[in-house]
C-alpha cells in the first residue's frame, strides 16, 4: 500500500492503493512509513504522493459501513491524530497532489507545510455537504487552521471542486504544474528546507497549531 523511497535528503512516500482510501491497515502502513522517516538523521524532508489519477478520495466508506457503530469512533480518532502528526511533524513536508483530493484525502494534503498540484486534471473537495456527513471536531478545526475564511466557507457550503490553478489562485496550494513535474516540484521545495532543525520546527508546528492539535489529538477540553 505504501513506497517509501529516498530521494538525497527528501523522503518520497508514495500511496499505492488504488484510491488510497483510509482505513485502519492503511493509516497502520502510513504510520510505519513516518516512524521510518522520523527516525531517520540529518537533514530530511517528507514529500507525499498518489498514483494515476487520486492522491486520495479520502475515508474508505465501503469499509466503513461495514462496521459496529462502536468501531467508527476509534477509526475516526486515529485518522485526526494522523493529521496532527503530519500537522506538527518535525521535518517540512510537501504534498505532491497528483489527482484528486477529496473530503479526508483534502484534509490528509492540508496537514503538509505546502501543496503543489496537477494543473490540468484532478480537484481539491470537501465534499460532505454533497455526502451528508457531518465533519468531525478535529476535521473541521484542520480546515478553519489551513484555509482562508472565505475559501473554507465556499468549499464548505458548496462542495465546490477547485483544479489546481484555481487552488494557488485561492491560496489552497502554492504550485500547479504539469504532470511530470508535480512530483519533482515537491522535491526540489522540500529538499530546499530539509536542512531545518528538527527540534524547533516541530516546537514552532506545535505553537502554530496549539489549539488545532488539541483538538485532533483527542486533549482539548470538552465544551
Amino acid at each position: 500500500m505504501i513506497d517509501l523511497e529516498r530521494h538525497g535528503a527528501v523522503f518520497v512516500l508514495q500511496m499505492k492503493a488504488g484510491e488510497n482510501r483510509f482505513h485502519p491497515p492503511f493509516i497502520e502502513a502510513l504510520a510505519e512509513a513516518l516512524d521510518e522517516v522520523e527516525a531517520s538523521e540529518g537533514p530530511a524532508a517528507l514529500v507525499t504522493t498518489g498514483e494515476g489519477k487520486f492522491y486520495s478520495n479520502g475515508l474508505d466508506l465501503v469499509w466503513m459501513r461495514g462496521q459496529q457503530a462502536a468501531a467508527l469512533g476509534p477509526f475516526l480518532a486515529s485518522f485526526q491524530r494522523l493529521l496532527g502528526r503530519l500537522l506538527a511533524f518535525p521535518l517540512p513536508t510537501v504534498a505532491a497532489v497528483n489527482g484528486h483530493a477529496f473530503a479526508g484525502g483534502a484534509m490528509f494534503s492540508l496537514a503538509h507545510d505546502f501543496r503543489v498540484m496537477r494543473e490540468d486534471r484532478g480537484f481539491f473537495c470537501i465534499p460532505e455537504v454533497d455526502l451528508g456527513f457531518p465533519l468531525a471536531p478535529g476535521l473541521m478545526a484542520l480546515l478553519r487552521a489551513r484555509l482562508p475564511r472565505t475559501v473554507l466557507h465556499e468549499a464548505i457550503v458548496t462542495g465546490r471542486r477547485y483544479g489546481g490553478p484555481d487552488a494557488v489562485a485561492l491560496r489552497i496550494a502554492e504550485a500547479a504544474v504539469p504532470e511530470a513535474a508535480v512530483v519533482p516540484r515537491a522535491i526540489e521545495r522540500a529538499a530546499a528546507l530539509a536542512g531545518k532543525d528538527r527540534t524547533a520546527l516541530a516546537a514552532l508546528k506545535r505553537g502554530m497549531y496549539a489549539e488545532t492539535l488539541a483538538v485532533l489529538e483527542g486533549t482539548a477540553a470538552p465544551g
